[in-house]
């Protein structure tokens, strides 16, 4: 029953927000006298290319029980190395920047794993100290992308609505759905997340499987910060925290819980596509940089609270007592024509 009723969140949820916010757009677009057009689906995959790997990267983390703020960090660093490295040959440049990435996951890892610390401060501790590294890569400064056909070839229309960014990002999403969904990563991972001390009694490698999920992380989120500067044609060595509470708004409304142990690439694909939508909804209805801040808090607050440890079991209470009720009043449906008939 706790399977399936785990099962159905990791589906119904990133299902109804995509269905929601598709209805809001829909709804904006007429209000505001715009046509859809075949460019606004160009725009929502590219702000899903912009968004996604973020997300991945962070719901990966929190599937598992932790939770990697340090993911904006290693975007920028990432970015900045490829953006540096990458000015004549941007493959490499993509490779130093996922190698940086590797190495500070690979790092994050084996610290939480072998001292038993808390994710939280061990990676806010990192952002800070990669962002301080990226702005003394960069002098502090912007760093701008020269290679005009790498930043060209990333963002270039193919079938009117994909780009090779959108595409590479998409065929990770697939990637990773796959292997949680049809290896035995997949309910390790949430083992982790649901009782770590039981997985590890089960005989799940805990602290192999953790360094592992912050590696990943650690390459996911460096590969979006390259990708990201090469369409921007440069290299902005603090992002801010925007990236961090949209990529966490995306895990969330894909089905991740905040306490772990529930997740799955598809729900994390759909919650980052809702809020690409969200966004382009946002844009039509030509909406101030505050009240944009605004909404995405409010959907961040919603989300939080619907998953609310409290409030699920308020509601499973209720439940249950509406059930005896129900069930009670069948009883005494079914036990009064035997009186009738003993009268």
């Amino acid at each position: 029953m706790i399977a399936r009723n785990i099962r159905r969140t990791e589906t119904l949820v990133p299902l109804l927000a995509i269905v929601v916010v598709v209805l809001i757009f829909a709804v904006t677009a007429a209000a505001t006298g715009r046509t859809v057009t075949i460019f606004d689906g160009y725009n929502m995959l590219q702000g899903l290319a912009q968004l996604g790997l973020l997300a991945l990267a962070l719901g990966i983390t929190m599937i598992a029980g932790e939770f990697d703020v340090s993911v904006v960090g290693v975007s920028a660093l990432g970015g900045m190395v490829a953006v540096q490295l990458g000015q004549q040959d941007p493959l490499f440049g993509v490779a130093a920047g996922v190698l940086a990435g590797l190495v500070v996951g690979l790092v994050q890892g084996t610290v939480i794993a072998k001292f038993r610390l808390s994710s939280m401060p061990v990676t806010i501790a990192s952002y800070i100290a990669l962002l301080g590294l990226t702005s003394v890569l960069s002098g502090g400064l912007s760093v701008t992308y020269t290679n005009v056909e790498a930043s060209m070839w990333v963002d270039q229309t193919i079938l009117g609505v994909l780009s090779p960014r959108s595409i590479i990002v998409l065929l990770i999403f697939v990637i990773v759905a796959v292997v949680l969904a049809s290896t035995r990563l997949g309910p390790e991972l949430r083992a982790l997340g649901d009782d770590r001390r039981a997985a590890r009694v089960s005989g799940v490698p805990v602290d192999r499987r953790l360094i592992g999920v912050f590696a990943v992380s650690g390459m996911l989120a460096a590969l979006s910060g390259a990708l990201l500067n090469f369409s921007y044609s440069s290299a902005n060595p603090n992002p801010g925290m925007q990236p961090l509470v949209l990529a966490a708004v995306a895990a969330l409304i894909g089905g991740v819980s905040l306490s772990g142990g529930r997740g799955s690439g598809t729900g994390l694909l759909f919650g980052a596509l809702a809020v690409a939508v969200l966004s382009q909804t946002v844009v039509f209805a030509a909406l101030p940089g505050f009240v944009t801040q605004l909404i995405f808090a409010t959907f961040l607050a919603l989300v939080v609270l619907a998953d609310a440890p409290g409030l699920r079991d308020r509601i499973g209470g209720i439940r249950t007592r509406l059930r005896s009720r129900q069930q009670d009043g069948v009883t005494e449906i079914a036990v009064l024509p035997d009186r009738n008939t003993e009268s």
